[in-house]
């Protein structure tokens, strides 16, 4: 966490950095402005993006009335009204809005100074937290940790398993230094100015299907064909849920979800003893015994699964963290477009 540094703001000032071991310190006035305490800026954010006190103070390691007084000492410092009401929780005001832009780039430009402080003291060792879906583990995380292992060894990766659309908020949270992640509905964009994205591969979905079934021995599978199936999916929040029901959505069906499961063998399993249809990122397939199922590409457009790596910004050159986004995408370039054969 970088070293909170005062920022001086004209007139009507902003906040300052929030660190997850505390929020403290206060402002002074000067003769041209308001010193701000740099720390608030990340319990503004935090605010912002859980919506409520509550769940900001758990992400920052705070107690909830510890969180209320910072952001009340920071509406008295700037002279305006940041936060209000919305049901149980809080949303911004538009003056917040205004200074979470502003607590972006600050918090970047920190991150940044952190990264160039880091590599002037030389930084060949350390530890990396991780955050990454299991089959991104298996397909890239894990090769990437055995290039480092021989070129970086100095540098330690610590895995945690989180799917698609865990990831990224416990990398803003502080949780985790680098996410490996999929596109989900309501994902932070490309241009969001809270992180930086490394795009690594896109995979189609390939359809999953009893060998009995009356498509089993068509090359491909048009998905409209499937609309009368009953359908094996992923749970509800799933980035893979999302991606079937669009797939289907723009093929002009519904899918009639009778079993879920987030793991992908049980999804073959259940194919495979003839209780529904699946679609299966290709690369989640490999290594998984296909038996009494059979492997078909989707006719037409087909669903993809982008998945790319996430570091908050101006953390992207760290020299702990520069190693590990190069190794991932090394370990992507080298995937295998062919998927498992029926």
């Amino acid at each position: 966490m970088p070293v909170p540094v005062p920022v001086r703001l004209p007139a009507r000032a902003g906040p300052g950095r929030a660190s997850r071991r505390g929020a403290g310190g206060g402002a002074r006035a000067g003769d041209n402005g308001r010193v701000i305490d740099p720390r608030r800026l990340r319990i503004l954010r935090a605010a912002a993006d859980h919506r409520t006190v509550t769940a900001a103070a758990a992400a920052l390691y705070l107690t909830p009335s510890a969180v209320s007084q910072q952001l009340a000492a920071l509406e008295q410092e700037t002279g305006h009204t940041l936060l209000t009401r919305s049901g149980r929780g809080v949303r911004l005001t538009p003056a917040g809005e205004i200074l979470l832009e502003h607590a972006n780039e600050v918090l970047a430009q920190l991150e940044r100074a952190e990264a160039e402080l880091a590599a002037y003291a030389d930084g060949t060792a350390g530890e990396v937290a991780v955050a990454a879906f299991a089959t991104g583990i298996a397909e890239v995380l894990a090769p990437a940790i055995g290039r480092l292992a021989h070129e970086r060894p100095g540098i330690r990766l610590r895995v945690r398993d989180a799917e698609g659309d865990e990831s990224l908020p416990l990398v803003l949270d502080g949780e985790a230094d680098l996410a490996l992640a999929v596109e989900y509905r309501g994902a932070p964009r490309d241009g969001d100015r809270r992180l930086v994205r490394v795009p690594l591969y896109a995979e189609p979905f390939d359809a999953v299907l009893h060998a009995g079934h009356p498509l089993a021995q068509s090359p491909e599978v048009a998905l409209a064909a499937l609309a009368s199936s009953d359908w094996i999916g992923q749970s509800p929040g799933n980035p893979c849920h999302d991606m079937v029901l669009l797939a289907c959505e723009l093929a002009g069906f519904e899918p009639r979800l009778v079993h879920a499961s987030d793991d992908f063998r049980a999804v073959v399993a259940l194919a495979g003893a003839g209780a529904g249809v699946a679609l299966v990122p290709r690369s989640a397939l490999r290594g998984i015994e296909l038996k009494d199922v059979v492997v078909r590409p989707v006719a037409g457009p087909a669903a993809f699964r982008r998945v790319f790596a996430a570091v908050r910004r101006g953390a992207e050159d760290h020299p702990l963290i520069r190693p590990v986004l190069d190794a991932l995408a090394r370990a992507a370039a080298g995937l295998s477009a062919d998927g498992p054969t029926a």
